[in-house]
């Protein structure tokens, strides 16, 4: 039974070594849906209503993020931090990530004093450019 023409046994059918790939692109097309959906959703980052300024607006892009939010609390990037551990790691934090800015949002309802504080322990570690980030301002017509 040497010359069967490529059949396994009697009576079998010839083994088809071909991949599905046609579910293999649906599995894909859905995981990429639920990735678009879910994308934006979870880059909400920290609660922060924003001073509206006339001045054109100015975003947190890459970089350092250091926000305050309505309660007085830290937050760098999105890990909450009391002002003495704020105070302690701010200057190992950007000597070791080298940011290529560091923006400060703040809560427009927080004390002004605590945004200078925050300000003054960015300016000990050798921050000297600090972007302000606001919203756009409204214009009533």
């Amino acid at each position: 039974m040497a010359g069967n023409g490529g059949l396994r046994g009697h009576g079998e059918l010839p083994l088809a070594a071909d991949i599905n790939v046609t579910s293999l692109v649906d599995v894909a097309f859905v995981l990429l849906i639920i990735f678009m959906i879910t994308a934006p959703i979870m880059q909400g980052g920290v609660d922060v209503e924003l001073p509206r300024a006339a001045a054109r607006p100015l975003t947190a892009k890459e970089g350092l993020v250091v926000s305050v939010d309505r309660q007085g609390r830290i937050y760098v990037d999105e890990t909450g931090l009391s002002y003495e551990d704020f105070r302690a790691t701010f200057g190992a934090l950007v000597t070791r990530r080298r940011p290529t800015g560091v923006y400060l949002r703040a809560d427009r309802r927080v004390d002004y004093g605590r945004v200078v504080q925050v300000l003054a322990v960015m300016r000990a570690a050798g921050v000297n450019d600090v972007g302000l980030v606001a919203e756009a301002e409204e214009i009533e017509r």
